[in-house]
């Protein structure tokens, strides 16, 4: 009995057991077979519209090689009407079509050879998740996005939401746009304002120039990317590196809108914080104080700067510096002019030199000064209205030339140079150097050389031709040939005046100590005269030609822009008048 009871019940056991597993198998039967591993199911995202930063968010890995398939009976999708609204995707193409029933069956899960289609863009891709309720999917392998015939975007994986336009493409990320290729591993595009951005690193490519960034913009309708974050743009001339760049696909102008630097072959480095650079015709225009560097040492540094570099021709306004390294000089004004060619430039408006060296600097200033080189050594010319002064040396002229061959100042002009305290006057001055320091000073025409001996009385020399020698910076003897002539006042040991001495002889050597006349030597076939102090002749007191301008001496460096006119070389009634009152 017990044993029958227990051969029952297992018989119920066995019964309910195949009652069960026919009920799954027809289930089975019934829902199209999905196998949840062979494609990811991502999360679905929601894709804004970024600003130059963009948001990050969770995206699903592709996986490297998808799991071989399972033989199964190929079901075929429906495919959508014709489509009709823009604003949606179709599913245009697809060999299989299958749903996941249990984890979501709202996902159409597509493989080979997918194409959709919105608007005049179609996607193609191997595999992909449609939500067409949300009218969006996602794309993975041989990933390929056509915008009207002009537009390609490549990659292995992207998640594309047909509501806001936005395309996430990632890994080996290409987009072409006729000649021009950006690279990146992930770029987020936005159809509807049709840009897109990158945050990873990227690279634009066309037939000139290779840029690369951390982060970009690329806006292909509108031919311009904007670069940010170790912005280098390479081309076949010259590099450039920079903090943020807007670059223009078609006219290949740069526009810089950080700081940047660019080498060109080496030979040539600018700086910029602000402008544009043409990179088809070397063509820039530079603002914010940036800097041309040159390999022979100058350097051109301006507010705004217009440069050609083919042509080697740069134009600089306000507040421009020009600098000769070599030449340990610079010229400042508020235009300037440079051709690299010609190894010429210029300065204007405000102009000013200064020339640095370790004993004393030179501040000179002109309406227009000239630097320019021959086959070696460089020159300058300053142009009307000259001044300048230096410790050791001041003066002023109509115009002026220096070479450095012969390290020899030319002045013109009604040239006038002070040097402690004695004065030469003359037609023209030639200014002759050795070893950066002031040798000697030859005055040609109507030499005069004038000392204040008080305020009433000058020591003078004059003649056709003068010489005043330097030593130590330091005036230490004139020499007079030609008709020379001569009045000084010399003393007794005590510092009394002994009277007034004049001379007339072929040539005059006057030698200077202490700042004051110490000797004289005289041609043997010398005439003169000693007057005593109270009896000298107020009509003598003068020779032919003297003039007194302290009032036009430069003070300091600052004092060389005010030009003022010397009055006419002769016996004014100012000086008769004024020595004639003295009368002894």
């Amino acid at each position: 009995m017990n044993n029958r009871l227990r051969i029952n019940t297992l018989n119920k056991y066995i019964v309910s057991l195949l009652a069960i597993c026919l009920f799954f198998t027809e289930l089975w039967a019934q829902s199209p077979t999905f196998i949840p591993s062979l494609l990811p199911t991502p999360p679905r995202i929601t894709l804004e519209v970024p600003k130059l930063e963009l948001p990050k968010r969770f995206l699903p890995a592709i996986p490297d090689v998808l799991p071989p398939r399972i033989p199964q009976p190929v079901v075929r999708p429906v495919l959508t009407p014709s489509p009709k609204d823009k604003n949606l995707v179709y599913l245009e193409n697809a060999q299989t079509l299958s749903f996941d029933q249990t984890f979501n069956p709202d996902v159409q899960v597509l493989r080979g050879d997918v194409q959709f289609r919105q608007g005049n863009t179609f996607m193609y891709c191997d595999s992909a998740y449609f939500y067409q309720q949300e009218n969006s999917l996602d794309a993975f392998g041989n990933v390929k996005m056509v915008q009207g015939d002009t537009l390609f975007l490549y990659g292995d994986m992207l998640y594309y939401d047909g509501n806001t336009q936005m395309a996430r493409m990632k890994y080996n990320v290409r987009m072409v746009n006729k000649k021009v290729v950006l690279t990146t591993d992930s770029l987020l595009f936005d159809r509807g304002k049709n840009v897109g951005y990158y945050t990873t690193g990227g690279k634009i490519v066309d037939e000139t120039n290779t840029l690369t960034s951390l982060i970009g913009q690329y806006y292909p309708s509108q031919h311009y990317a904007i670069f940010q974050t170790y912005v280098k743009l390479v081309n076949p001339n010259f590099v450039l590196r920079s903090d943020t760049l807007r670059y223009d696909t078609q006219t290949g102008i740069a526009n810089i809108v950080g700081p940047s630097t660019m080498i060109y072959k080496e030979k040539t480095i600018i700086h910029s914080k602000s402008g544009w650079y043409n990179t088809h015709n070397d063509q820039s225009q530079l603002l914010d104080r940036s800097v041309v560097k040159n390999e022979d040492g100058k350097t051109l540094t301006g507010d705004t700067i217009f440069y050609d570099k083919r042509a080697g021709i740069g134009q600089a306004f306000h507040h421009i510096v020009m600098t000769d390294t070599t030449q340990n000089m610079r010229l400042f004004g508020n235009y300037g002019y440079v051709n690299d060619t010609k190894k010429f430039g210029y300065v204007t408006d405000s102009a000013k030199l200064v020339q640095y060296e370790p004993s004393d600097t030179l501040f000179l200033h002109a309406d227009t000064l000239y630097t320019f080189k021959d086959s070696i050594y460089n020159q300058a010319k300053a142009y009307h209205h000259v001044r300048f002064f230096r410790r050791d040396f001041q003066g002023q002229c109509d115009s002026l030339f220096y070479s450095a061959r012969d390290s020899v100042m030319y002045l013109y002009g009604n040239p006038i140079v002070w040097s402690d305290e004695q004065q030469l006057t003359g037609n023209e001055m030639e200014a002759h150097f050795k070893n950066k320091e002031l040798n000697f000073v030859k005055v040609l025409k109507d030499a005069f050389a004038a000392q204040k001996f008080d305020s009433i009385r000058y020591n003078q020399l004059s003649g056709k031709e003068l010489f005043a020698y330097f030593k130590e910076r330091k005036l230490y003897k004139l020499f007079v040939s030609g008709n020379a002539e001569s009045i000084y006042f010399p003393l007794n040991k005590d510092s009394t005046l002994i009277g007034m001495n004049t001379t007339q002889s072929g040539f005059v050597t006057m030698f200077i100590k202490n700042k004051k006349i110490d000797k004289i030597l005289l041609t043997p076939a010398s005439n003169g005269i000693l007057y005593p102090p109270d009896k000298t002749p107020a009509d003598q007191m003068t020779l032919k030609n003297f003039i007194w301008e302290a009032n036009l001496r430069p003070r300091d460096e600052n004092d060389i822009f005010t030009f003022r006119t010397p009055a006419k070389a002769s016996n004014t009634e100012r000086h008769k008048v004024t020595m004639g009152s003295s009368g002894k």
